[in-house]
C-alpha cells in the first residue's frame, strides 16, 4: 500500500469533459499542485452517492479556500459513467476520474476484490497529495465511512 512520503505511480487516465475524452496523465493531475483525491467503491452506489460524493461537493470552495488546487473523485467504472455521475451529483468542481481497470487502484495498493458485487474495485479512502507525493493518506476499515469524509479531510488540510 502507498504511504505517506512516496509519490503516485505514472498512470494515464480516461476523463469526459464537454469536449470529449481526454487523456490526463498522473504529471498532469499532480505536478506543482495541492490535490484531494478520495476514493470509492462504485459510482451511483448507496454511501457513495448518499454522502461520500456529496460531502466534497459541499465542502468544495472551503477545501480551495484552504488551498487546494483541484478536488478528484476516483472510482473503477468508466469515464462516461463517472461523467453521468458528477452530473448527477452538481460535482462541477470535482474532477470525475475513472480507474475503468483498476490499474491504478492496484499500483496504489488500494484496491479490493469484491467478486460478484463488481470484481476488482477501489478500496474507500482519502488522500492529500502535494505535488505527487502523498502528505497524508486516510484509508477506511472495512465498510465504515469516517476518516475518507470531507469533513475529516478539511480538517487535515
Amino acid at each position: 500500500m502507498i504511504t505517506v512520503g512516496q509519490s503516485l505511480p505514472t498512470h494515464v487516465f480516461n476523463v469526459l469533459t464537454a469536449d470529449g475524452m481526454s487523456n490526463p496523465t498522473t504529471a498532469d493531475l499532480f505536478a506543482g499542485k495541492k490535490v484531494v483525491m478520495f476514493a470509492l467503491p462504485g459510482a451511483f452506489t448507496p454511501t457513495c452517492s448518499a454522502a461520500h460524493l456529496p460531502g466534497y461537493v459541499v465542502l468544495a470552495d472551503e477545501l480551495k479556500a484552504k488551498g487546494v488546487d483541484s478536488i478528484i473523485c476516483l472510482s473503477v467504472n468508466d469515464a462516461f459513467v463517472m461523467k453521468a455521475w458528477g452530473q448527477s451529483q452538481n460535482a462541477e468542481q470535482l474532477i470525475m476520474l475513472a480507474d475503468g481497470d483498476a490499474s491504478f487502484s492496484q499500483a496504489l495498493g488500494l484496491a479490493q476484490e469484491t467478486g460478484a458485487f463488481g470484481g476488482t474495485r477501489a478500496l474507500r479512502y482519502a488522500m492529500i497529495v502535494d505535488d505527487g507525493v502523498v502528505s497524508y493518506l486516510a484509508v477506511e476499515e472495512g465498510k465504515e465511512f469516517e476518516v475518507s469524509k470531507a469533513e475529516h479531510i478539511l480538517a487535515q488540510i
